[in-house]
């Protein structure tokens, strides 16, 4: 038997039934990922496996230099080709990291490859994978075709134009695609060689001059209309804690005026300038009825010489470990007092912190939107089966996991949508083991649509895209 059979991670009868009766067949709803919109509306070809698996996944770079392997073949300038070999040579000693797993996983699912990748196969595996590349069924468009992607949220900077969702939107793309509004770099007021020049594309983007802390508010409320025109409806934030220190417009407008300056802006001001700016941000989302997404925990950049040579992203990051709750109910709640909550998906890398966010959830419910606050699935670091099942059973324990909206992919790469079977496998082979322990009653209609609705039509209904 190979290693990726049909019930790889189902371990029950149950678990078995349950995946494939009522989750295999459920088409994608991918609401958050990294894709390329450019990669998207010109229905990008891969000439190799390196282009397509390889070129900006920062898992695997942490797993090769773990493994010794020279930034050279991870960041650097060596070949496509020797990147690839140097990956093979690590896999073996990935056994049970999730690397192992998913490596064999979009093999399978992509080249009906079933040999495992190390050394002695890395060459056949390239010329394989390589000459499958040619065919319609991998390009960009044959991709989502073939694992039936009904739509893809991209993550936009508002600062950006919309150009390439405006030419897919005009195409033939089988999926549909829609920006995700992320305006982290308005929040850079501590960095003002990143600072000024966001604004400046800010301006060009928007088309308002932006002279005062108020037109800078306009600049940023006419991309939230902008984004909204062309479907829309989810925002999101990349944020190592939230803020909740709040101040005045007035306050926040001498903290922006300060960095406009090139002044030095302090830590105290930074969270003062923050938290106006996630109210403000929170009410533009509510007054669309706009999903909110916020993703805490991380720890960023944490090699400083790594991130001077290289700069961001590139899998030098990790768990932080600053505590959330006090500061996240006070944002909530500040948004709530002002009936100006909008629904919000809330994503946990620290899993110390997963009990936290499943109550915090319940606390902001309202009665008439199943589900407004939903803890997220596991991120980053927690996106693996362990810290899946965590994850699950946190929200099960403190909340109503039946409205749960599933899996996402959070990835820069099209080889990234097997992430959804490994989720679902995961979740029917939670749900089947308590029915063979008798957790949950056997009765396969009762938990069937339960897992059915968590692989897609709980987000479809939720987020309200325009499908």
């Amino acid at each position: 038997m190979s290693f990726i059979h049909d019930d790889f991670l189902l371990q029950t009868a149950a678990a078995r039934r349950l995946y494939h009766d009522f989750a295999a067949g459920e088409p994608i709803l991918d609401y958050h990922s990294h894709l390329p919109p450019k990669d998207i509306a010109e229905n990008r070809r891969f000439s190799n496996l390196f282009e397509i698996w390889l070129e900006g996944d920062h898992y695997k770079w942490r797993a090769m230099r773990a493994n010794g392997v020279p930034e050279s073949h991870c960041t650097g300038d060596a070949s496509p080709a020797d990147k690839f070999e140097a990956f093979a040579r690590t896999v073996p000693y990935t056994l049970r990291n999730p690397l192992y797993h998913w490596t064999h996983l979009e093999l399978k699912r992509y080249f009906g490859i079933e040999d495992l990748l190390d050394a002695n196969s890395a060459r056949t595996i390239w010329d394989r994978a390589n000459s499958r590349l040619a065919s319609d069924d991998l390009s960009v468009w044959g991709i989502l075709r073939q694992f039936h992607v009904k739509a893809i949220c991209t993550t936009d900077d508002p600062a950006e134009d919309l150009r390439y969702h405006e030419a897919i939107a005009k195409s033939d793309c089988p999926a549909k695609v829609f920006p995700t509004f992320r305006p982290d770099g308005a929040f850079r007021v501590q960095t003002p060689d990143l600072f000024l020049p966001w604004i400046e594309k800010l301006y060009e983007s928007s088309g308002i001059s932006i002279d005062s802390f108020s037109d800078f508010l306009a600049a940023l409320r006419k991309r939230h209309d902008d984004f909204h025109a062309i479907g829309c409806r989810l925002s999101d934030h990349g944020l190592n804690r939230c803020f909740a220190n709040f101040c005045s417009e007035d306050e926040a407008a001498a903290i922006f005026n300060q960095a406009r300056e090139g002044g030095i802006v302090s830590g105290e001001d930074y969270d003062r300038y923050a938290s106006f700016l996630m109210l403000f941000l929170g009410r533009l989302d509510a007054e669309k009825g706009w999903t909110k997404q916020i993703h805490l925990g991380a720890r960023r950049n944490a090699n400083t010489r790594a991130y001077q040579q290289l700069g961001a992203d590139k899998g030098f990051d990790s768990i932080g470990d600053t505590p959330q709750g006090d500061a996240l109910a006070a944002y909530l709640d500040r948004l709530d007092q002002e009936d100006m909550l909008p629904k919000m998906v809330l994503y946990n890398l620290n899993p110390n912190e997963n009990y936290a966010f499943a109550t915090m959830c319940g606390n902001f419910m309202d009665g008439r939107t199943p589900g407004k606050i939903q803890f997220g699935s596991g991120w980053w670091f927690l996106d693996q089966k362990e810290a899946m099942e965590w994850q699950m059973n946190a929200l099960s324990n403190c909340g109503l996991f039946s409205r749960f909206i599933g899996m996402l992919t959070d990835s820069r790469s099209f080889m990234s949508f097997p992430r959804h079977e490994y989720f679902r496998r995961t979740l029917c082979n939670l749900a089947g083991d308590d029915m063979e322990k008798g957790l949950l009653p056997a009765d396969y209609t009762l938990v069937g649509n339960m897992v059915r609705n968590i692989c897609f039509s709980n987000a479809r209904d939720f987020l309200g895209l325009p499908l």
